[in-house]
């Protein structure tokens, strides 16, 4: 490639989920431990003075699947976020609980003020039909004691002083 050194290693394409082949460093080089080797290792100064051999990528038998789900695994922890999420999902169920249960006792409202309603229209119904008869009973007991007062005066007298008309307010 134009711009790069013609001394890098040739790029090796790794099967995947599969351990990639290394071989081990020179008994001379420090022994590099972490996942990511260091620039003094003797894999990398092997393959600057041209001893790449085209299979080794500077560590031995890493797994880089294993190697990445352990990196991540370590790097987020997931526990906040699933009780965050289970929270979530309960203060969800709770509020739709609630909302079903107010939509329910929102109808028996209704239902309670319908019934209400159809009481009170019997009730005033019932109270008008009462009125007339009263009206009536007073209508016909003013005739008939006038009628009385006509034809028996001194009886309907002496009646009326023993007993005497209610007074109305």
């Amino acid at each position: 490639m134009p711009g790069k050194s013609s001394l890098s290693p040739p790029l090796v394409k790794p099967t995947p989920y599969s351990r990639i082949a290394t071989s081990p460093p020179s008994a001379g080089s420090s022994v590099n431990t972490s996942a990511v080797p260091s620039l003094t290792s003797g894999s990398y100064a092997g393959s600057a003075s041209g001893e790449h051999d085209g299979t080794s990528s500077g560590a031995h038998g890493v797994d880089l699947i294993d190697m990445m789900t352990n990196r991540m695994s370590s790097a987020v922890n997931p526990l906040p976020l699933d009780r965050s999420l289970a929270r979530q999902a309960q203060t969800s169920g709770e509020l739709n609980a609630k909302q079903r249960e107010l939509m329910e006792l929102q109808a028996m409202a209704q239902r309670r003020l319908k019934g209400t309603r159809a009481n009170l229209a019997d009730g005033m119904k019932a109270a008008k039909e009462v009125r007339r008869d009263l009206e009536w009973t007073q209508k016909r007991v003013s005739s008939l004691n006038a009628k009385a007062a006509k034809k028996y005066p001194t009886a309907y007298k002496t009646a009326s002083s023993r007993y005497p008309a209610p007074i109305d307010c």
